[in-house]
Formats: C-alpha cells, sequence, structure tokens
C-alpha cells in the first residue's frame, strides 16, 4: 500500500508559510475573556497590495451615492425571482443563479442566451435616467466542479475525487477552464472553491471537501485561486479569469454528527490548525470574496459572528473583499429572519444573499435599520467600498457589455474539447483501487465484459449533486450533451483491443453473449447539501439491492469487478468481500472514459496507466466509525480505518485483502423512516404531475404545463417544499420508474407523515399510494382539514393505504395526491415512520388520521 505522509496540522501552521501560519499568543484581546483570542491567529494573511488609484475612485463613487443605492450594492437577488426592471429601479450591486436556475427557466438555455440576460441586467444597472449614477453587476453562480448549470459543460470529478490525485496542477487547470466557460456565458462570479476539512463522512457534502488533510487543503485552495483568478501580478482579474469565492467560513465540515448547518464545537487553535488552512491558502492567492457559512462556532451563527467575519478575517487576516452571505443564510441568526437582519450586516456580511421574494422586503427593512441607527453608516460605507473595490479589480468599470468581453457568447467554449481531455486525465487520477484478488484489473485484450449496475450509463449518477439541478437530481443523460458514459468509455476502449463490452443493468446475461468478466457500477444517487446527511456510514441500510446484484453475478462464477460512484466512503464489506477488485471512482463528471484509462490494458496486455489516487479519507472499517476517531480527535473508538488518508494500491501491489468483518454493530434504528422529501426530493422518488391522461416529470425552479404551476419554495430552509398551484383537475405523485419492497414497515405502527398547507381548495384532495397490487383507494383529505393557509402535520396510517403487507413489496408511489378540480397548496417533509404515534383505534373511512398544526420555529 502506499502511504502519504501528512504532517499533523499543529506543524502546518508552523511549518508551511513563515507568514501564513505564524502564531501568536499574546493575551491582548477582549475576546479572551469570553475563550477567545484573535491574537492567535496569523496576521495579514491576504497578499493583495492597496492600489491609490483603486481607493481614490471608491471613495469618489461613494461619496456620490446615496442610502439606497448603497444598501441596493448590499442586497443579492436570484434570476427566478426578480426582473430587468427590477434592476433598473432598484440597482442592484449583484444577482445570482443558485442551482437548477436557468435564464427564463430554460434549462437548454444556450451560451448566447445566457449573455443576453446579463446583457439585459448589465444595461439596467446602467441605466441612470433613474438615479443618476451607474455601477456594473456581479452575477455570481455555483461553478462548483465545472459550470453545472449550463447545458453541454464540462463537469470535472467533485472536489473529493481531486484530492484523492493530488495534484495541485491539475486543480489550477480546472479552475483555469471553468472560469473560460462561466466568461462564456456573460458571468463574473463563482462561488468556489469549497474548502472545508470534513470530520465526519456523514456529512451531506462530504464531495465538496478535498481531503481531510489540512496541508493538501492548504495547496489546492491557493493554487484553484490562481487558476479561477489568475496569479497576482500575473494576468490577475484579466478578460480570461473571473472572481473566485472562498467558502464557508468557517467550520462547516466539523459539525457534530456531520449535521448540515449544524454547531462545530471545538477550540479556537483547532478551529485555526484544521479549518483555517483553506481560508489561509486562498487569501494568500489574493481571493477577493469569502462566503460565510450556515454553521455555528460553539453556538455562534457565522453569519451572526462579528468575532470571526470582522476581528478575525478582517482585521486580523487583512481581507479587504467582500463578505457574502450564502443562501439566505442571516435568517438563521438569532433574532433574524430572510426578511430583515441588522446583525449580519453589523457581524460583517456585506453583501446579503436573498433569493426568493425576500430581497422585497429585507431591502426596505434594512434601509430603516441604518435609518433608525441600528446599523451605524460606517458600517454600510465599509461594505459598499468593498463591494466597489472588488468590481474595480475586477476592470467592471472599463468592461463593455457582457456581450462585448472575451469568450462571451461563445458555445465553444461550453465543453471544449480541452476541458473535455482535462476533465479525462482527472478521472484517471482520481481512481482509487482497494482491492485487485487474483490481478484482475486491468482488463485484458480480447475480453467479453458484462457491464451491470444502475451507474454504468448514467452520466447524472457519475455528476453527482450541483449538475443541471441543486440536487443533481431530475436529470437524464440527454441533458449532459457532449458528456460520456463509464459505459460508453468501457465500450470503446474494449473494442479498440479486440474485446467487447455489453449492457445489462439488472446483471441479465443476454442471450447468445458469453462474458469472462462481469463489471459492476453501483453507488450512492446524486445529492447536495441536508439531503445527502446520514445516520450512518453503511451503504444501502436496508436497501441492499446492489449487494443482490453483486451476488447474483457471483452465482455466474465470473470474475467481479465492482466500481464505486460515491461523495465519500462507506462501509460497505459485504459488497468489498462479494468482488475480486473493488475501485472507488467517488463522482467523476461527464468523462466517464477516464475510468476506462485506467482499468483497461493496452493491446500488449500491459497496463495503460496506473492507479496513482489514494485515500482522501479514511475508508471505515465500521458503519459508526470512519476513521477520524481513531486518528485520536475523539476517543470514543480506537478502530483502524479499512484504509488510512494517502493508502490505496497500484498494479504493482501484491497484496491479497482478506475477507472482511461483514457483521455491522449498529441497531436497526434508522430503517424505522425512510425520508421522501425533505430539503428536495430523496432519491430514487422523482415528482410527476399531470391527470389521468398522464404524467409529467417536474425538476428544480419553476415547472409550468396547462393550469398546473410547479416551483420550488422556502418554508424553514432552501428549497424545502414545492408549491403546486392546480387550476385544473391534477394528479401529483412522489414516485420512481422502478418498484421498491417497503415490506419491512409493519402495518400496525406505521404511518404516512408529511406537512401540508392548503391556501385554495376548488373540489377535493386524497391521498394514496400506488403499488404493482394491493393499494386501497384514495383517503380524502377534506374531512379533516380546510383552505386556511395554515401548516398542518398528517400522519395516515399504512393500514389506510394498502390491503396487506404484501402489498408493500411492490410499491411506485408512496405519495400520491389527487385534486378532484383545483388548489392552491404546498408540501414538504414526506416520509414514512414506524413509530407509537397511531391511535388505538383507527378508521380510514372517516379520516381519524392524526392532524396536527405546524409551529413554526
Amino acid at each position: 500500500m502506499k502511504f502519504a505522509l501528512s504532517f499533523t496540522a499543529f506543524s502546518l501552521v508552523c511549518l508551511l508559510s513563515d507568514t501564513v501560519f505564524a502564531t501568536q499568543t499574546q493575551d491582548q484581546d477582549l475576546n479572551v475573556a469570553q475563550g477567545r483570542n484573535v491574537q492567535i491567529w496569523p496576521q495579514s494573511v491576504y497578499h493583495v497590495p492597496e492600489d491609490a488609484g483603486v481607493e481614490d475612485r471608491v471613495n469618489k463613487l461613494l461619496v456620490n451615492m446615496t442610502l439606497e443605492q448603497k444598501v441596493a450594492q448590499m442586497i443579492q437577488p436570484e434570476i427566478r425571482d426578480f426582473s430587468v426592471e427590477d434592476m433598473r429601479r432598484y440597482g442592484f450591486g449583484s444577482y445570482l443563479n443558485g442551482g437548477g436556475s436557468f435564464p427564463h427557466n430554460n434549462n437548454r438555455a444556450t451560451a448566447a442566451e445566457w449573455v443576453t440576460l446579463a446583457d439585459a441586467m448589465y444595461e439596467a444597472a446602467m441605466d441612470k435616467s433613474l438615479d443618476g449614477i451607474a455601477i456594473p453587476p456581479l452575477w455570481g453562480t455555483d461553478a462548483v466542479h465545472g459550470h453545472g448549470n449550463v447545458l453541454g459543460a464540462t463537469l470535472f470529478p467533485h472536489n473529493i475525487g481531486l484530492g484523492a490525485a493530488r495534484d495541485e496542477a491539475l486543480v489550477q487547470g480546472i479552475a483555469e477552464a471553468t472560469a473560460k466557460e462561466v466568461r462564456a456565458t456573460g458571468i463574473d462570479w463563482v462561488f468556489a472553491p469549497t474548502v472545508a476539512l470534513v470530520d465526519n463522512l456523514r456529512w451531506g457534502r462530504s464531495y465538496e471537501g478535498y481531503a481531510r488533510d489540512p496541508e493538501l487543503i492548504y495547496r489546492y485552495s491557493k493554487a484553484f485561486v490562481e487558476g479561477m483568478q489568475g496569479t497576482w501580478g500575473e494576468h490577475w482579474l484579466d478578460e480570461n479569469h473571473t472572481i473566485a469565492t472562498v467558502k464557508h467560513f468557517i467550520g462547516d465540515g466539523g459539525t457534530a454528527d456531520g449535521d448540515d448547518r449544524g454547531d462545530t464545537r471545538v477550540d479556537e487553535r483547532t478551529l485555526i490548525e484544521r479549518h483555517a488552512q483553506g481560508y489561509f491558502g486562498a487569501l494568500a492567492a489574493g481571493a477577493q470574496t469569502v462566503m460565510a457559512s450556515f454553521n455555528s462556532w460553539n453556538g455562534e451563527k457565522l453569519h451572526g459572528s462579528h468575532y470571526l467575519l470582522t476581528e478575525v478575517l478582517k482585521q486580523r487576516l487583512g481581507f479587504d473583499g467582500l463578505v457574502v452571505g450564502d443562501w439566505l443564510g442571516h435568517g438563521f441568526v438569532p433574532g433574524c429572519n430572510y426578511e430583515h437582519c441588522a446583525t449580519a450586516v453589523n457581524a460583517g456580511v456585506d453583501i446579503l444573499m436573498a433569493p426568493g421574494e425576500s430581497w422585497r422586503a429585507l431591502y426596505p427593512n434594512t434601509l430603516e435599520d441604518v435609518r433608525s441607527g441600528l446599523i451605524p453608516i460606517t458600517r454600510i460605507d465599509d461594505a459598499v467600498k468593498r463591494i466597489l473595490r472588488v468590481k474595480l479589480r475586477a476592470g467592471l468599470f472599463e468592461a463593455k457589455n457582457p456581450s462585448a468581453r472575451h469568450f462571451a457568447a461563445e458555445q465553444q467554449w461550453i465543453g471544449h474539447p480541452s476541458h473535455r481531455l482535462l476533465a479525462r486525465k482527472a478521472v484517471a487520477k482520481s481512481l482509487v483501487l482497494l482491492k485487485n484478488n487474483q490481478a484482475v484489473l486491468p482488463i485484458k485484450p480480447n475480453t467479453r465484459v458484462l457491464v451491470v449496475g444502475d451507474g454504468a450509463d448514467n452520466i447524472p449518477k457519475q455528476s453527482g449533486g450541483w449538475s443541471m439541478t441543486w440536487q443533481g437530481t431530475e436529470v437524464t443523460n440527454a441533458d449532459f450533451p457532449g458528456a460520456t458514459s463509464i459505459f460508453n468509455g468501457l465500450q470503446s476502449a474494449l473494442t479498440a483491443i479486440g474485446g467487447e463490452a455489453r449492457l445489462s443493468v439488472d446483471g441479465v446475461i443476454p442471450d447468445g453473449f458469453h462474458p469472462d468478466l462481469v463489471l459492476a457500477v453501483i453507488g450512492e444517487n446524486p445529492y447536495a447539501e441536508g439531503n445527502g446527511d446520514l445516520d450512518n456510514l453503511e451503504y444501502q441500510r436496508g436497501d441492499k439491492r446492489d449487494l443482490a446484484l453483486l451476488n447474483l453475478i457471483r452465482s455466474y462464477r465470473l470474475p467481479l469487478v465492482t466500481l464505486f460512484l460515491s461523495g465519500r466512503p462507506l462501509w460497505m464489506n459485504p459488497e468489498i468481500n462479494a468482488s475480486d477488485a473493488f475501485v472507488a471512482a467517488w463522482l467523476p463528471g461527464t468523462e466517464g472514459a477516464g475510468v476506462a484509462d485506467v482499468l483497461v490494458a493496452g493491446r500488449d496486455g500491459k497496463p495503460k496507466a496506473d492507479f496513482t489516487g489514494t485515500m482522501p479519507f479514511p475508508w471505515p472499517s465500521s458503519p459508526v466509525a470512519d476513521g477520524f476517531e481513531f486518528e485520536g480527535k475523539n476517543q470514543a473508538s480506537q478502530q483502524p480505518p479499512l484504509y488510512r488518508v494517502g493508502e490505496g494500491l497500484t498494479y504493482q501491489s501484491k497484496i491479497t485483502l482478506p475477507e472482511l468483518n461483514e457483521q455491522t454493530n449498529i441497531s436497526d434504528a434508522n430503517l424505522a423512516q425512510l425520508v421522501i422529501f425533505d430539503k428536495g426530493i430523496k432519491a430514487p422518488w422523482h415528482l410527476a404531475v399531470g391527470d389521468s391522461r398522464g404524467l409529467n416529470s417536474v425538476g428544480a425552479g419553476v415547472w409550468k404545463q396547462g393550469g398546473w404551476t410547479v416551483r420550488s419554495t422556502n418554508r424553514l430552509v432552501q428549497e424545502d417544499a414545492r408549491r403546486f398551484t392546480l387550476n385544473a383537475p391534477a394528479i401529483v405523485s412522489f414516485r420512481d420508474d422502478f418498484s421498491m419492497d417497503l415490506r419491512r414497515f409493519d402495518l400496525s405502527d406505521t404511518y404516512l407523515d408529511f406537512a401540508m398547507v392548503i391556501n385554495r381548495l376548488d373540489g377535493e384532495v386524497a391521498v394514496a399510494m400506488e403499488c404493482e397490487s394491493g393499494c386501497l383507494a384514495p383517503s380524502v383529505l377534506n374531512k379533516v382539514t380546510s383552505a386556511d393557509g395554515q401548516w398542518r402535520e398528517f400522519r395516515i396510517p399504512l393500514q389506510c393505504l394498502v390491503s396487506t403487507s404484501d402489498a408493500l413489496s411492490q410499491v411506485f408511489s408512496p405519495m400520491t395526491l389527487h385534486i378532484s378540480q383545483g388548489a392552491d397548496l404546498q408540501l414538504a417533509d414526506i416520509a414514512i415512520v414506524k413509530g407509537s404515534k397511531l391511535p388505538s383505534v383507527v378508521d380510514c373511512q372517516h379520516g381519524s388520521f392524526l392532524v396536527n398544526p405546524v409551529t413554526e420555529n
């Protein structure tokens, strides 16, 4: 096994850079009394010198701005919820498109169509007829592994795969390529890189972290920013580059139990040594923007932390760029909501990200807070200076309309062949070999290969979250033109050496085909923040469909290679035991051919390329221990991981992996719930809307057809509810194309749980399950609710939805609503729950299931 030595975090602070990592221990700050000491942070990390000419222009602009114009620079709406005329009227300083958001809701928009919207927003902001001032706007986008919202863009491996590659030049090249594709759509600003150090792999954003190695994160963040913005003094922020954002400040990967947006409870020195290194690297490279994090540090929300945002980041570290909030992140600060938060501004957030309709109230409320003295005008002036400074440095005041800028509307840069080649190289370098018993790999010439598994020819699955939609769900191969699936790459490589590849997703051998080897491509379905959080690290807990597939293959007595797609290492000892060879491929993106470049031999039978990837995180040897405990950070477990950080096999390794322990040693507690919709639709379910004549798949954002409109909306957090405006009879169904076996649930103590608010109801609304057979007629909800605009929690016993337990063996839809005439309603938090909250007597005919008001906190 290879092992790359990882210095301790404390050694890094002392060794890597005399300037960046210098520490001081004077207790001269008032924060010491609160257990804080700004003096232990390195001083003046930020390495962009002040430009007197830029500062003079900033001050001249500021003195001529009204309060209304200043506050408008600090509000950032989203393109789905404000118009060009809104921009003309208010002159917002920036705007964004979130994951799954496109110009005019057209997910197939060309580069030229993106630029057309950029032009319209630019011209509206520069219109002096209303306010006498012209300040160009910034458009920000989440290009976290390539320009993921744009049809045909190159999607690179997610950060976890790049961490396995351990190649900072590769990371810099990826950032340079992404900047060009972003420029082609007229966009100025990228919300990347994420530099989280992930302490718990249960966190659903683990794949956005490079590695559990502070040194590597430091080097990668510096390389990415230099690739995205250019190197200081050398093409810095020129027409070939764009603005980077280092995020999320700070400690987002260190939350307890891996909870998204949770609390990171560590002392300050640990915060510096483990979680701050990526910021030091990015600031040293001149990152112009920093995004505040959703998480808390020892109980204090980062969006409201004056100490960390102002005293540490801006004053101690010397950062003079701008701090942008995350998606409605200010609304989670105690005492705040989406429409009003002086605390976040006073803490140091310079731009409040305000998607949805929240900006309409946030803007006047912030104005009033300044007029009343709640927000000092000096804080407003500081924020606006920072915004103007970044725009001047980026050359926006000299630039013409977005359509007149370099790369603008040049469609050839979207998915450019050189970018795809770079992504393919990154895929090959990211693969980690965990097992190769009997030297099954590489695949030799003239081999007939049966390729199985639902990940084999599935570009959405190999791309993961932040790929055409926020969660990476509700898309198909057709949404990734120019991409290559893993199967396509294998097929091409094998044909070139006299072999053959046949695809059989379910593992059944096609008639007349006689394979020599089977290659299974399995793994996690796409997810993004929140949706990917886990209770433990067991792969497919309670739904062992992939293990069943591998066991079917074993019955053929053929060599079996398993390629695993995932956003993190997972405990899957049974699946590894069933395989002769096992490869971690992470989330490779659109260039699946990079897999075959390593797995398939050349014509001479020798490897064309060896495995060079090593573990970015420990591979867990238990579902409840991912190796962090073994590193000595928590003494609750001393069980070593299966593979440590920096380990991995090569073709030269002469190691036979022994049979692994398949005992999980955990309870069945997490089998008690099947989540269908929570902060987004959980895979494998998708949303469909229609009527008795047929259903239509509905993606994220806004969907309209005939008398039906569906849109993502915010209830408690980002896009955690869907609103249905139905002006005709309709069926709303959460479903899968393949049935799921839900017989683990007992009809006597299980219910369908969901939250719903009805604003308007013209007829009846009823709920049902859909099964192969045995599902009951829909249960009418009108008897127990009304159209009063109040959120209610529904608990419908499963025995009111299916006739027998056997009916649960093939469930296509765990929840389908039937709307008889029309309605305006919202749904959230849908799950099947096993518990003791059912009434002692169930009367399905008269709707005696529980209906409780939902208290919003």
